[in-house]
């Protein structure tokens, strides 16, 4: 597994994508698919959420594809690694390796999950044999009914241990998430108190979070430039 893993790292250029991958489109497929960390859970986590509900594919692949967005995946698994888990560690005093997922299914429908399933299977693939373990929760909310049977269709792509970590809610989702992502840290349209002006970038790519504080950048150097808005 190790040696398979290396070799997957060399091929596909982890140790210069930082430098060398610049997705450009960011901002513009923000609209499409909406895709951002925002704080961190009471645990110290990085808090990421996806919008699933909210993805038009037809209008994303205009402006981008799916090799960069899986391109792009990886940017971020790296910077994560790199960036986002150290500045958490130091801000919360303890060691902080995984994330908290929230995934909104607002508005998803039978076949706007099979549209993404291509990329779900190849993110997760990507996500499970090369950056193990780096999910501590994930939370996906307004569940339509009848979305445990769009779920069957991710869970082989996803091993029991991850799918363990897996909580799904409908509509009242509020309280659970409380208990997870404090009140001040949590957008408002989830629940929370959390507002982001749109001259700081929006939801979307305000990107806001330890990470982006000086007191909490370590010896690795400043993180990029605006995360979310230019990679």
């Amino acid at each position: 597994m190790f040696e398979a893993c290396e070799k997957w790292r060399k091929e596909f250029g982890t140790n210069t994508i930082l430098e060398d991958f610049h997705y450009e489109e960011k901002p513009l497929v923000a609209r499409y698919y909406p895709q951002y960390y925002h704080k961190t859970d009471k645990d110290g986590r990085p808090v990421y959420f996806e919008e699933l509900g909210a993805v038009n594919l037809t209008e994303m692949y205009k402006i981008t594809t799916q090799e960069r967005m899986l391109k792009n995946l990886v940017w971020e698994y790296e910077a994560f690694v790199k960036y986002r888990l150290p500045a958490c560690s130091r801000y919360c005093g303890h060691l902080v390796e995984t994330s908290c997922t929230i995934m909104d299914l607002k508005g998803i429908s039978i076949s706007s999950a099979y549209q993404v399933l291509s990329y779900v299977k190849e993110a997760s693939y990507i996500g499970q044999n090369y950056y193990p373990e780096r999910m501590g929760k994930f939370y996906l909310i307004n569940a339509p009914f009848g979305f445990s049977t769009a779920f069957k269709l991710f869970k082989p792509f996803l091993d029991p241990v991850t799918v363990s970590k897996i909580f799904i809610f409908g509509s009242s989702y509020k309280k659970d998430l409380l208990k997870q992502i404090p009140a001040e840290n949590l957008p408002t349209k989830f629940g929370g108190q959390s507002e982001v002006s749109e001259a700081e970038g929006g939801l979307y790519l305000s990107d806001i979070g330890p990470w982006r504080d000086p007191k909490y950048v370590g010896p690795e150097g400043e993180a990029p430039q605006a995360f979310s808005v230019k990679n």
